[in-house]
């Protein structure tokens, strides 16, 4: 009988699946492939139809360096920080990057302003992750939140750091999934190592689309 116990123990060890089968079932079944690519979907078209409006204005309209190149001559790029900081964080993602990352490429130091457009936007991630973890701590502004990001909280419950990779990653407004991380205490040691793929969508941006790098 102890035998018999013992050979069904190995059994169940050899037909134990790998961690990362066992993820990408997970993943599949959840619906989080098909999210990915519905989010890809939705997000392509907003960038290429971006992409498409900049080229026509520049062509038909007016040159559009010569404005980037006013703007960097005119303002202060701390002050041009400061705004996509607060785009990045407090209004959500309201301004597109892709106009930021344009204009690091007519500044005088292309890949140092980079760079700071992409920590400003990990910042951004930061204080938008802690304005999540605030708004549990006021009830009316918590329920009002959980009913507007309702489907968006319950995307970072079932997938959590995946759903933060691809939000780092993907053109898909980053503040919001950080807003939803905090809300339902996403660890956030986590957090900061799945937020850091912020840099590597704004130097990926940077060299395709406008061969800044």
């Amino acid at each position: 009988m102890k035998k018999l116990n013992m050979k069904k123990k190995n059994e169940v060890v050899l037909n134990k699946k790998p961690r990362w089968k066992l993820l990408h079932q997970y993943y599949n079944y959840t619906g989080f492939y098909k999210f990915v690519g519905n989010s890809l979907k939705k997000a392509i078209l907003p960038v290429l139809l971006f992409l498409a409006a900049l080229f026509a204005i520049n062509e038909y309209v007016i040159n559009i360096n010569s404005i980037l190149v006013t703007v960097t001559e005119t303002y202060s790029p701390v002050g041009i920080l400061a705004v996509f900081l607060a785009s990045e964080s407090i209004f959500l993602g309201l301004v597109p990057p892709e106009l930021f990352i344009a204009w690091s490429g007519k500044s005088a130091m292309p890949i140092t302003y980079l760079s700071l457009l992409a920590l400003a936007s990990y910042l951004g991630g930061i204080i938008s992750y802690w304005m999540g973890k605030a708004i549990k701590m006021i009830p009316a502004v918590h329920d009002a939140m959980e009913t507007k990001m309702a489907k968006h909280i319950k995307n970072t419950e079932k997938w959590g750091g995946f759903l933060i990779v691809v939000g780092a990653l993907l053109p898909i407004p980053f503040s919001i999934t950080s807003v939803a991380a905090g809300i339902i205490n996403y660890k956030f040691r986590y957090y900061l190592l799945f937020g850091l793929l912020r840099f590597i969508r704004f130097y990926g941006y940077a060299l395709v689309i406008f061969k800044i790098v």
